[in-house]
């Protein structure tokens, strides 16, 4: 009965957390399209053939579909996909529990894996040691696919890097009052505020969260928004992940007015987050779900992330895209990924302060 309540405790979470961060995925994912938005989120999968695999993922076609493709071409193993926020995802394989037809879950963050970490079946160590110990999950239920750093994103016109400082605790100085945009409904934003949390305690986020609304940021509905207010010169920073500024980059060119700054002190603010995948524990077809994991962190797979969608490729030996600072040259905060999965208490204080409505 208890594990029953949890059960359903965390249905409620999710299912609220889903409604809000509605706005946020597809629409504000870098690379989606209007074709993407106006897409089934929910296809029929019941055609898919026998030995077939069907990915639950939380990932936008944008992003992922292709490199889906390219495993179904190489391994010859058809391959389905219902696509939706993770956090929708999640309500949904929660709800469905061993009578999901999911075989793989692949989630935008670690909270989404977490929820139902109960449900994932361990990956064999030949899939775990691909990847560094502080990128998957301790249990071995899931591994990370590949990575997203927290930044500042700043317009160069406005600033320099010298202006800035080194900690997200220096925006909270009343200078920086009008500057600055942030998108508390996104959930890198709120994953950021959970490692605060468990990096600064509850008190001390409280005051951050506080300050930073006494600045009066301006609100945006997630980081595509930040980045191109950044770049017309509408604020001045914006706290965002590092990959979205590179469509603007792409799409504009080198004389786009903004840049990323990884903060070097260490802390919340230069969190490198991770998508992962797991096989679930009722998957009629685990190897060829261990397959599809084993592929997206190939050498090819890898390659695609760092090179199309500018994340950090996780699998070891497989280099960042040529304009990035390697993971290993960051001051990124180390931080077990279990500690990131209590977003329901970031809901929760982000509500008290006010930041959310």
């Amino acid at each position: 009965m208890n594990h029953a309540r949890t059960s359903d405790k965390a249905i409620i979470f999710l299912v609220l957390l889903a409604v809000l961060m509605a706005g946020c995925s597809p629409a504000n994912d870098p690379a989606a399209t209007t074709a993407d938005l106006q897409s089934d989120p929910q296809p029929d999968l019941a055609d898919l053939p026998p030995g077939a695999l069907t990915v639950y993922s939380g990932r936008s076609e944008s992003l992922v579909g292709p490199i889906l493709q390219a495993f179904s071409q190489v391994s010859g193993i058809e391959t389905g996909v219902r696509w939706g926020s993770t956090s929708e995802l999640a309500v949904t394989l929660l709800e469905e529990g061993e009578l999901s037809p999911a075989d793989v879950f692949f989630a935008q963050d670690p909270g989404g894996l977490g929820a139902v970490a109960e449900q994932l079946a361990p990956l064999p160590s030949s899939i775990l040691d691909l990847v560094d110990r502080r990128f998957r999950d301790p249990a071995g239920r899931w591994v990370g696919i590949s990575g997203r750093a927290r930044v500042v994103v700043y317009n160069t016109e406005a600033l320099t890097e010298a202006d800035l400082p080194d900690s997200l605790e220096g925006f909270t100085d009343p200078a920086w009052r009008g500057r600055i945009g942030w998108a508390p409904t996104n959930a890198s934003f709120q994953t950021m505020v959970t490692a605060m949390r468990a990096a600064w305690g509850e008190a001390a986020t409280r005051q951050w969260l506080e300050a930073m609304q006494a600045n009066q940021p301006v609100v945006y509905d997630g980081n595509t928004p930040i980045v191109a207010a950044v770049g017309a010169g509408e604020i001045e920073v914006g706290l965002v992940n590092h990959y979205y500024l590179y469509r603007f980059l792409d799409e504009e060119g080198a004389g786009f007015a903004a840049r990323n700054y990884f903060l070097p002190d260490g802390g919340p603010g230069s969190l490198v987050m991770v998508a992962g995948a797991g096989v679930l524990q009722s998957s009629a077809n685990k190897e060829a779900a261990f397959e599809l994991i084993e592929y997206l962190l190939s050498a090819e797979a890898q390659a695609y992330f760092a090179e199309q969608t500018k994340e950090y490729p996780l699998a070891a030996g497989v280099e960042p895209a040529a304009d990035l600072i390697p993971l290993a040259e960051l001051n990124a905060i180390d931080m077990p990924l279990t500690s990131l999965a209590d977003l329901e208490g970031t809901v929760i204080l982000l509500r008290q302060t006010g930041v959310l409505p």
